[in-house]
């Protein structure tokens, strides 16, 4: 089950525009997650959501009971990109009816084995976790403006969960390290038992009671819209560990490199339209390639 955003992005890059896309962070973890396992979306959108986007989400499997649809406008995004396309601007931010969403799960969610809260209020988060129904693991993801602002709620949901998936810049705000090693050890301390720091083309860093692990980002020779990225990562990730259902640290380093090859996907094309494109069959090979890159 995911908790997040589901909205409406323009995107600008140094090459082009496109304007009122399927976007938001449970989109890209829901599409992703779907090439593992099944998966139950709560989220919230406004009367003018597309129909097509909602079709597009229930052709491919995800439970849509949890999808609130409420009176105003749906949350938007609009965001540009700088040549290196690791340098994003976000221009404008309009919550709509995301601002005020309360998620108020369907019975048939609460027993939901593996759950991912997206980047929300830690409160909003804590609030679902009551509503669950002992879950097995527990990932969770935030981001700077509720760790300077509400930090306190912050650090009580992380010792309620399993994971925390964070970039690097957030990992060493919360941490106060610069070490990034340091920084996973660290906010271990908080709760979570496994951290995974994402650093965008140079890769992700796992911290774990077994130690680090390290991986690269797959070479893309051609980036064209990074934007959803991280959800790809943490829904690919969360999907083949709830397909296996293993949490042993030998399986979370595959589901690491699960995680980086359908990224890498969802970089290939603007908003989630390399996802729908793709087969798991095509992952795979990409983790193979992940495997053979990184052997030596």
């Amino acid at each position: 089950m995911v908790v997040g955003s589901l909205g409406l992005d323009t995107i600008i890059t140094p090459e082009r525009q496109v304007s009122e896309v399927l976007g938001g962070s449970s989109t890209y973890f829901a599409l992703a997650a779907g090439f593992f396992t099944n998966v139950k979306l709560v989220s919230v959108v406004g009367t003018d959501f597309p129909d097509e986007y909602r079709s597009l989400l229930a052709e491919r499997g995800i439970d849509l009971e949890g999808l609130e649809v409420a009176a105003g406008k749906t949350f938007r995004w609009t965001g540009r990109y700088k040549e290196d396309m690791n340098t994003r601007i976000t221009l404008e931010t309009h919550l709509n009816v995301f601002g005020e969403f309360q998620p108020r799960l369907p019975e048939s969610y609460r027993g939901v084995p593996y759950v991912f809260l997206a980047n929300g209020p830690p409160e909003i988060q804590i609030t679902t976790l009551s509503q669950m129904q002992a879950p097995r693991f527990i990932m969770v993801d935030t981001m700077d403006l509720w760790i300077d602002h509400h930090r306190e709620p912050l650090e009580a949901l992380l010792k309620e969960v399993d994971g925390l998936v964070i970039n690097d810049e957030e990992a060493t705000l919360l941490s106060g390290q610069v070490s990034l090693p340091r920084a996973g050890r660290d906010i271990m301390q908080l709760g979570p038992r496994t951290v995974i720091i994402k650093k965008g083309s140079h890769g992700v860093l796992l911290c774990e009671d077994e130690g680090c692990f390290a991986l690269p980002a797959y070479p893309l020779e051609h980036v064209i819209d990074p934007t959803g990225a991280g959800d790809a990562f943490a829904g690919a990730l969360m999907g083949y560990l709830a397909s296996t259902d293993e949490l042993s640290p030998a399986n979370l380093r595959r589901a690491v490199a699960y995680g980086t090859a359908t990224a890498a996907f969802a970089c290939e094309d603007f908003s989630v339209e390399r996802l729908t494109q793709i087969s798991r069959a095509d992952i795979d090979q990409r983790v193979e390639q992940l495997r053979e890159l990184t052997s030596f």
